[in-house]
């Protein structure tokens, strides 16, 4: 039974994984995820990349909505504008490990200008905001034909590194895993730094911030920087591995997905971005089968009338966890395991 955590030094104290069993866990992790693509099939290795662009995306909406309190409907646009700029980095010859963080930089960038007259508002006129931006990114997305292609889009070519073009879901995954694992620990590192605690303070409460001596404007900023980088390096990731950019992919309905990913796992919790983005991936994939399940016993319109329940399913998640589990399953994981901690004990 586990009884307590000691700290002996300052070092041992700002340890990220403080105990011998979470590295363990830690390398067993990895390891599982570097043999991955060998065991688990083309199927799985496809959603196991879509998963890890989902993770490193809702990291970054977490970090401006459930880490600061920005909350933001327009995530997928700037998803959008790294996936663009690295259409235009490749075509230029750019090489994909300096086409990513341009992407990043870009969707940043883009971030601020929007930002800048967004952050002097708050709470709902704020999410209104950054729906604007969203419709005003797609216009462009849609307009701009000599730099997105327009409707018909853009093509992106595979990433090359020395020649070597990282091409099909298994070479693909060898780029997403690794970035994933890295951007998911310093979104969980941020927060034990001074800045990630500003954050924090601004959600919780900006007026006592502001009397603490924490700029407001300053530290929202830096959150909605932060946060558009991380979605436009998911969108960088998202033209690599799908190889083609386009309006209609990067529309509301996404910005909705990674909103609900970040409420069913928890809102301000890194652990809630891995279980809500993976628990959001696979009900798609579960109303897929669904159908197939239903086709298989005679039901031919099935699919008609199972489409459109993605989205249904999506509203009701938000709304049920809401109500019912505001914190996600972030605190539905955290309760279990308090409860075996414990067991066969009662608290």
């Amino acid at each position: 039974m586990r009884i307590g955590d000691f700290h002996a030094s300052y070092r041992h104290d700002e340890a990220l994984f403080d105990t011998r069993a979470q590295r363990v866990w830690l390398g067993l992790l990895l390891a599982a995820l570097a043999a991955f693509p060998f065991v688990g099939g083309s199927y799985l290795t496809y959603l196991a990349c879509l998963l890890g662009i989902h993770l490193i995306a809702a990291a970054g909406l977490n970090v401006m909505t459930g880490y600061t309190g920005l909350i933001s409907l327009g995530h997928a646009a700037f998803m959008g504008v790294g996936c663009y700029a690295v259409a235009v980095a490749e075509r230029a010859g750019i090489p994909f490990f300096l086409a990513l963080p341009l992407a990043g930089a870009a969707s940043a960038a883009i971030g601020l200008v929007v930002g800048i007259p967004s952050l002097r508002i708050k709470g709902l006129y704020f999410a209104v905001a950054t729906l604007a931006a969203q419709f005003v990114l797609g216009f462009v997305f849609r307009e701009w034909e000599s730099v997105t292609g327009g409707v018909r889009g853009a093509n992106v070519p595979a990433a090359s590194l020395f020649g070597f073009e990282l091409a099909g879901d298994r070479r693909v995954y060898f780029l997403i895993a690794p970035l994933a694992v890295l951007m998911l620990l310093g979104a969980r590192n941020l927060f034990r730094t001074r800045v990630g605690r500003a954050f924090i303070a601004i959600r919780d409460r900006d007026i006592s911030a502001e009397v603490l001596g924490i700029s407001l404007f300053r530290y929202k900023l830096a959150a909605f920087a932060i946060g558009s980088f991380y979605a436009g390096v998911a969108g960088g990731l998202w033209g690599y591995f799908f190889r083609v950019a386009t309006p209609e992919l990067f529309g509301l309905p996404l910005s909705v997905f990674y909103l609900a990913a970040i409420i069913v796992g928890g809102l301000g919790s890194i652990l809630g971005t891995i279980l809500g983005a993976t628990f959001m991936t696979l009900i798609p994939e579960f109303l897929r089968a669904l159908v197939g399940w239903a086709e298989a016993f005679g039901l031919e319109q099935a699919g008609v009338y199972l489409a459109p329940l993605r989205q249904v399913v999506f509203g009701l998640l938000i709304v049920g966890f809401l109500v019912f589990e505001p914190h996600g399953l972030a605190e539905m994981w955290r309760r279990t395991r308090r409860f075996f901690h414990l067991w066969p004990f009662r608290t």
